[in-house]
């Protein structure tokens, strides 16, 4: 699940300030669950301008949807006639939505209304977690599906650095080493042998950027 958190309501206003009407379009699914672009969080952030708008004798006028993905076309086509009644669209969604608002509807400004922070997963109610930094060359079957690339600060694909100290992390002492989690995680599982495989370097031209894939439909 794609991660991410609003902008600070000054920040959205200084965006918006060259346009008076202006959508704000939220996003059904990843930015919805972690309470970032949703339903709820458009209606809350519509109030939030209002009222600053009024306080500030302004006549911004605001007009509130979401769609279920921003990221494909099928939903973007539903609210076409939407945009086009707009100056402007304030995007709720990840980066990816942005952009594709930005690529179905060149004409129109579409303003980012979230920083986009990562992919990762819910381990309490509002707390997310970062797990996965899509480098392409997956070895979490070496790793008890611990990734140390991502859960590791430095990336380590053979082992702790030697500044971890009593299962910490060197460089957040916070946070568990995820090499000593990974070796716990393959003791339990009477599957140490495994470390002794060594994991080649990261092959990095998996992870170049930007990157397309085409799967067979």
């Amino acid at each position: 699940m794609i991660i991410a958190k609003q902008k600070p309501l000054e920040e959205i206003r200084e965006k918006i300030a060259n346009y008076k009407k202006i959508l704000i379009l939220g996003c059904g699914t990843c930015v919805a669950v972690c309470f970032a672009g949703g339903d709820k969080e458009v209606a809350t952030l519509a109030l939030a301008l209002r009222m600053a708008e009024k306080m500030a004798g302004g006549e911004k006028e605001f007009v509130e949807y979401t769609v279920e993905r921003q990221c494909e076309w099928e939903f973007l086509d539903q609210i076409r006639d939407k945009v086009k009644k707009v100056d402007a669209v304030l995007s709720l969604g990840c980066g990816v939505g942005v952009q594709a608002l930005a690529e179905r509807f060149p004409d129109t400004p579409i303003i980012p209304g979230v920083n986009t922070l990562f992919m990762g997963m819910p381990i309490e109610e509002g707390t997310f977690a970062e797990r996965c930094s899509g480098c392409g060359d997956c070895i979490l079957d070496k790793t008890a599906g611990i990734c140390p690339v991502t859960r590791c600060p430095k990336g380590l694909r053979n082992g702790p650095c030697g500044g971890y100290r009593d299962g910490k992390c060197e460089v957040d002492p916070s946070r568990d080493c995820a090499w000593v989690l990974i070796y716990e995680r393959l003791k339990k599982r009477g599957k140490l042998e495994d470390l002794k495989v060594i994991q080649l370097p990261q092959d990095f031209s998996k992870s170049g950027h930007p990157r397309l894939i085409t799967t067979e439909v």
